[in-house]
């Protein structure tokens, strides 16, 4: 149920994040343990991207952490779609490897999608192939989008049973918008997917018991289209000047998300901060994803 207004309970993910991972630490320890399994994640990184390589490297950090096998490729920005598929058809022969994660955006001359329906859909722990997709959307087992996923977990802890809410997802990207839309379904809301041209959008969200804002806008959503009492998830990371004028001349600049949070916090339930929030989740959710797929191999999970 979702609670009153007023000062909003911040979701801090780091705090389910940390959780997450201690449980897939000790699953991995447990699998070595009893079967001799050591769940292998293999990243791609493409290019140099500055976010991209960071996100890279807390993977990696972070699988290893767990005690997993971890392998990360860090290719230069000219290598060809050719030698990237080379790479990903070798990733899922390997016996060692169970997750296979293609970082995205790519570099403009190499096609995202052709690159990600050759990733082994047994080993795609992004969630991203079509088939997996395809399982999603007809509410099977799969490998299903991190981002979404840990959202769902985030709602689940706090918000408790989503049984019939009214859910506003804003955003219908196929990394976030329309997975977290179907997870939501399955978790018996009625779901409604907004974008930035829906007409009167603030009225829309305004009926959100759960809203969900990944339209990749900063602080697109105010304070007053939020329903009093409402969880709302900000999968937003934006980048703008700082609010001083004096650290915005010299350049600085800080991370925000898709909801104007002051505004927002002033008037839900519960809410995730940007960054800290959404961010964490994602990789937990990718380790654990990895973990899944291992077993699977093994025939240890159906």
């Amino acid at each position: 149920m979702v609670a009153s207004a007023g000062q909003a309970k911040i979701i801090d993910g780091r705090v389910y994040a940390e959780r997450l991972q201690a449980q897939v630490a000790a699953e991995v320890g447990g699998l070595r343990t009893a079967h001799g399994l050591t769940p292998g994640l293999a990243v791609v990184l493409v290019g140099d991207d500055p976010a991209s390589q960071i996100y890279v490297r807390s993977k990696g950090e972070q699988s290893k952490a767990a005690g997993m096998h971890s392998a990360t490729y860090r290719l230069p920005g000219q290598t060809s779609q050719a030698e990237l598929l080379a790479l990903v058809a070798a990733l899922n022969a390997d016996p060692a490897i169970h997750g296979v994660l293609v970082q995205l955006p790519l570099p403009k001359h190499i096609d995202e999608q052709a690159v990600i329906a050759a990733i082994d859909p047994a080993k795609d722990v992004d969630g991203l192939t079509m088939i997996n997709a395809g399982r999603l959307a007809s509410g099977l087992p799969g490998l299903y989008p991190c981002t979404p996923s840990g959202c769902m977990v985030l709602l689940r802890e706090t918000v408790g049973d989503l049984t019939g809410l009214r859910a506003v997802v804003v955003g219908r990207s196929m990394l976030v918008g329309r997975p977290i839309a179907q997870l939501l379904i399955q978790a018996d809301c009625t779901v409604t997917v907004a974008h930035s041209r829906t007409r009167d959008l603030p009225a829309v969200c305004r009926e959100a018991d759960v809203l969900v804002a990944a339209v990749g806008r900063p602080r697109m959503i105010r304070g007053d289209w939020i329903k009093p009492g409402a969880a709302v998830i900000d999968v937003g990371i934006n980048r703008v000047p700082f609010d001083d004028p004096v650290k915005a001349a010299q350049g600085k600049t800080k991370v925000v998300g898709d909801v104007h949070f002051r505004e927002a916090a002033k008037v839900a339930a519960w809410i995730t901060p940007a960054p800290g929030g959404v961010g964490p989740m994602t990789v937990a959710v990718l380790l654990q994803n990895t973990v899944t797929a291992a077993k699977r191999a093994m025939g240890l999970e159906a």
